[in-house]
C-alpha cells in the first residue's frame, strides 16, 4: 500500500441557504465532483481538468463562449448564477487574463465551494453572494463582453430573470457586439420558451437557439441555451460545434425561429412566472 497516495474522496453535505447541498466524487475522474441541491443537479467540475464540462448544457454554453470572440482573447464576463463556478473556471483555462464576475445568491453555498472546490490562484474571478438582477442592475453600461445567465432557484428560473425589463438590463451593460447567453429548460407545448425568446427579441437584434433535437421536437423535457446579441451571431461556427459534439444539437435562427416564437409575447414584470418545474425525476440524482 502506498501511504502517499491521496485519500479517497468522500461525499460532504451541507445546509446552505437554499437547502442542502452535496458534492459527490466521480469514481471515473480522481479529483471530479458533482454538486447537487436538494437533489438537483447544479455543476459538475474537474479540477484537474477545468476544460472539461460534463453537462450537456455546459457544453453548449462553452461553445457560444469560445464563439464570442478569437480564440484565447481575453473577456469581461459577468456570469448570473455561480454553482461550483464550472463555467468561470473553462474561461480562465481557454482564456487567460479574462476578468470575470460571478453572481450567487446562496453565500453559503459560496463558502461551500470556496472550502472544498476553491479555484486556482490567479484566476481573475469575483465572486459576489448577491441577487443576479440587483447586481446586474448596478453593473455599469457596456462594462461586459458576455453575459452568462444559468440561475435556478431549485430546478426553476425565478420569475424576476424572464421579463423585458430584465432584458434591457442585460443589453445595458453589454459592450457593442456583446453576447447574452441563458442556460433555459423547458418542454412542449413550450410556452415558457418561446415567451422568452419573444422577451429577448424585443430587446436584441439577433436570437439563436441551442437545443438537442428531441427536445426542439417536443419528445422531452430539456435544456435549451438562448444566445442574443444587437450585432450578427456567427450561427455556422456555432452549429458546427455543436453539432460535433459528444451530444449533437442544433442551432434554430431567423425564418425557423421565428416560426417556432409564434405569437408568443414578451413577459411583463406583472405576467412573470418561474420556468416549468421539470417532470418527476428529469433532473434529480440519488
Amino acid at each position: 500500500m502506498n501511504a502517499a497516495a491521496d485519500p479517497e474522496p468522500v461525499p460532504v453535505t451541507r445546509t446552505v441557504d437554499h437547502g442542502t447541498a452535496k458534492l459527490l466524487p466521480d469514481v471515473d475522474r480522481r479529483r471530479a465532483w458533482l454538486l447537487t441541491v436538494d437533489g438537483a443537479p447544479q455543476s459538475y467540475v474537474d479540477l484537474d481538468e477545468p476544460t472539461h464540462l460534463e453537462f450537456e448544457y455546459a457544453r453548449r454554453l462553452g461553445h457560444v463562449l469560445d464563439c464570442a470572440a478569437a480564440p484565447g482573447r481575453p473577456l469581461d464576463v459577468l456570469h448570473l448564477g455561480g454553482g461550483a463556478l464550472t463555467l468561470p473556471r473553462y474561461v480562465a483555462a481557454t482564456r487567460p487574463g479574462a476578468r470575470q464576475d460571478v453572481v450567487e445568491a446562496d453565500r453559503a453555498l459560496l463558502a461551500l465551494i470556496a472550502e472544498e472546490l476553491p479555484l486556482p490562484a490567479g484566476a481573475g474571478v469575483t465572486v459576489h453572494g448577491d441577487d443576479a438582477l440587483r447586481r446586474l442592475a448596478g453593473a455599469a453600461e457596456d462594462s461586459v463582453d458576455v453575459l452568462v445567465a444559468d440561475v435556478f432557484g431549485g430546478s426553476q428560473v425565478p420569475a424576476h430573470l424572464t421579463t423585458e425589463a430584465y432584458a434591457r438590463e442585460a443589453a445595458r451593460v453589454l459592450r457593442p457586439g456583446g453576447t447574452y447567453t441563458a442556460n433555459l429548460a423547458d418542454g412542449a407545448p413550450f410556452a415558457f420558451l418561446r415567451s422568452q425568446l419573444a422577451t429577448f427579441a424585443s430587446v436584441f437584434a439577433q436570437l439563436a437557439l441551442v437545443a438537442e433535437p428531441a427536445v426542439l421536437r417536443g419528445r422531452r423535457f430539456g435544456n435549451a441555451v438562448l444566445v442574443a446579441s444587437q450585432e450578427a451571431i456567427d450561427v455556422a461556427e456555432l452549429a458546427r460545434r455543436t453539432a460535433r459534439d459528444a451530444f449533437p444539437a442544433r442551432v434554430e435562427h431567423g425564418a425557423a425561429l421565428r416560426r417556432f416564437v409564434g405569437r408568443a409575447r414578451p413577459v411583463t414584470e406583472e405576467g412573470a412566472m418561474p420556468s416549468p418545474l421539470p417532470p418527476g425525476g428529469s433532473f434529480s440524482v440519488g
